[in-house]
């Protein structure tokens, strides 16, 4: 049967037309995706770009530059002389660079480089984590390495990606303990520091002064960092340099001290505890300061061991420096009672007062030193004889008004100003206030009387000590002590306003203790003329205190030196005294002693 030509064409036409362009639906798709692709791609490319291209910019130049900070050598600090006290030697550090690993790489990494160095795992993570791990910049972690540790880390160095070994200097002490507590040392910022001090461009890992000149004068010492900016490749090898900022050391810092005069002084005091203190009369500079025990700086410049610090630990507080601390004046402290006695208006210049054995005070017996007395006596003989009972009469009748005052005119009673005041006690000038609220008791006579010889509640440092025999040598100024050099003399001191009449008094007993009373120790062919005072500080129940300040020569004074023994036992012109005298001897002959003062067979107080 034929069919139509329509027919025959139906069907066929029908399937044509279901199918037109079907070819090209796949092209049109892809065509499609793509579109969305490539805009999604665009998009994205457009964010990174503008919106965080330089944060992406700021991570690869962290992949492949490195920041190489340098420390700066710290400033040394000299004596008067120039010699160096406190420098810089070479030494070896441990530093991570964080961004070189993951924390999941690094916490493998720890473990080695902890057993190798010899240090807690913990500080390590805990220095990387306050670092951050995306940090470029190095990061000190150990320092003063043995070659032994030198050797082993360049051994293990491919187990160790990240982790290199870096020369630096490092602070030094030549002449290891001699002035600890007014060098200090330095040491690594705690991270109460960091807080501090971050403000002022400081940095983890930072090295600051931690005590003494090392802490007063660390914006003079400090420096200011440099360090290079280098590109590396993926194993961490320096391609080049892209930029470098030199270190700049720190500035020199010349001191008062006098290395021959403390050397003399430490020698003296050997092994006792107790303080030294040499002080220019004329002007305040401290020619010497000594405090004893004491501690290597050199300890603090690396990082100290534990068997080291228990050793330290072992001592009685030899962080403390007792040139600055309070104790009892005993009777030195009758340089102030013979200026407040006379300038009350009590006792005239030529008083003469009979001595006892003891004076009574409500219903008290208050005893002369030497338990008998000394017969009648004027204010030079009972200074040179330090006559107990003189002065408690002299106490009695002036009143303790008259005595405060002058005490704390003196500089008793608070900070002398010294640069190294941080670490100074300010002492007591107790009064009638004071003893109310520290004790809920009432001013007695007998309080008064004790504190005429420098006993009772009174408490003044060796420097303070210092101080007040400098307004003996000088005329009547009171002197700043200072550690900084400078000449400027009139910028130091400040007139008390007393007569040259009662200076001649101070004069004639001074230099009377010497000649014939409790302090011929110093009575030697070898010295200048010299005058001082001794004083023995009762501490019960421990050993008393033993104590002796002089000058010389004694017409036109340039230096004062207190000795202060703590509870040694003796007496001042028996045990105090003559250190001194090789202090003396240093500083006037140039003669250095061979060992500690050895005690004299004197009369003492």
């Amino acid at each position: 049967m034929n069919r139509s030509p329509l027919a025959a064409s139906t069907p066929k036409s029908r399937q044509s037309a279901r199918t037109v362009g079907r070819q090209y639906q796949s092209v049109i798709v892809m065509l499609l995706v793509s579109l969305i692709l490539i805009g999604g791609i665009g998009t994205r490319l457009a964010y990174l770009q503008l919106f965080q291209g330089e944060r992406n910019r700021q991570l690869a130049d962290n992949n492949r530059i490195r920041l190489i900070p340098r420390q700066p050598e710290r400033g040394k600090i000299l004596d008067r002389r120039g010699r160096i006290l406190a420098g810089s030697r070479l030494s070896y550090a441990v530093f991570l660079w964080p961004i070189s690993n993951s924390k999941q790489e690094w916490a493998k990494i720890v473990p080695r480089l902890a057993k190798l160095l010899k240090i807690p795992e913990k500080t390590i993570e805990s220095r990387l984590d306050q670092a951050g791990y995306d940090s470029p910049e190095l990061l000190r972690i150990a320092r003063g390495l043995s070659p032994a540790q030198v050797t082993a880390l360049a051994e293990f160095s491919q187990e160790l990606k990240g982790v290199q070994v870096e020369a630096e200097a490092v602070r030094n002490y030549p002449y290891g303990d001699l002035a600890a507590h007014v060098l200090g040392y330095t040491g690594e910022m705690s991270d109460e520091d960091l807080k501090a001090k971050q403000s002022q461009g400081y940095r983890l890992g930072d090295v600051i002064g931690q005590m003494g000149v090392e802490a007063a004068f660390e914006r003079q010492l400090r420096g200011e960092w440099g360090g290079q900016q280098v590109e590396v490749d993926g194993a961490g090898r320096v391609l080049g340099v892209l930029g470098e900022k030199p270190a700049r050391a720190g500035n020199d810092v010349q001191l008062t001290l006098d290395l021959d005069v403390q050397r003399a002084a430490e020698r003296a005091l050997g092994n006792r505890k107790g303080a030294i203190v040499a002080i220019d009369p004329r002007d305040g500079a401290v020619l010497a300061m000594v405090s004893r025990p004491a501690f290597d700086p050199n300890l603090f410049s690396t990082r100290i061991t534990d068997a080291q610090w228990q050793q330290l630990q072992s001592l009685d507080y030899p962080f403390v420096n007792r040139s600055l601390q309070g104790y009892p004046p005993a009777s030195t402290f009758k340089i102030v009672t013979t200026v407040a006695a006379i300038k009350s208006g009590k006792y005239p210049i030529g008083t003469v007062l009979p001595t006892y054995p003891f004076v009574e005070v409500g219903g008290i017996q208050f005893w002369d030193w030497n338990r008998a007395g000394f017969g009648p006596l004027d204010f030079p003989g009972a200074m040179a004889w330090s006559s107990d009972t003189f002065f408690y009469q002299t106490a009695i009748g002036m009143g303790e008004d008259p005595l405060i005052q002058w005490t704390r005119r003196f500089g008793f009673g608070e900070k002398t100003g010294i640069e190294i005041g941080g670490e100074e006690a300010p002492g007591l000038v107790p009064d009638h206030a004071w003893k109310q609220k520290a004790l809920d008791e009432p001013w007695y006579v007998g309080d008064t009387v004790n504190m005429s010889i420098g006993q009772g509640y009174m408490q003044s440092s060796p420097l303070q000590v210092a101080v007040m025999f400098a307004v003996a040598a000088n005329g009547g100024y009171r002197v700043k002590p200072h550690l900084m050099m400078d000449n400027q003399i009139d910028r130091w001191r400040q007139s008390l306003n007393i007569s040259p009449e009662i200076m001649r008094v101070l004069d004639q007993g001074l230099r009377q203790v010497i000649t014939g009373g409790t302090g011929t120790a110093l009575n030697v062919s070898n010295l200048p003329p010299i005058s001082g005072k001794s004083g023995t500080a009762e501490d019960p129940p421990r050993k008393s205190h033993a104590w002796f300040g002089a000058y010389g020569p004694t017409s036109k004074p340039e230096i004062v030196v207190v000795a202060f023994a703590e509870n040694s036992g003796g007496g001042g012109g028996a045990v105090a005294a003559p250190m001194v005298r090789q202090v003396l001897e240093a500083y006037f002959n140039g003669t250095q002693p061979t060992e500690a003062a050895q005690p004299a067979a004197v009369p003492t107080d």
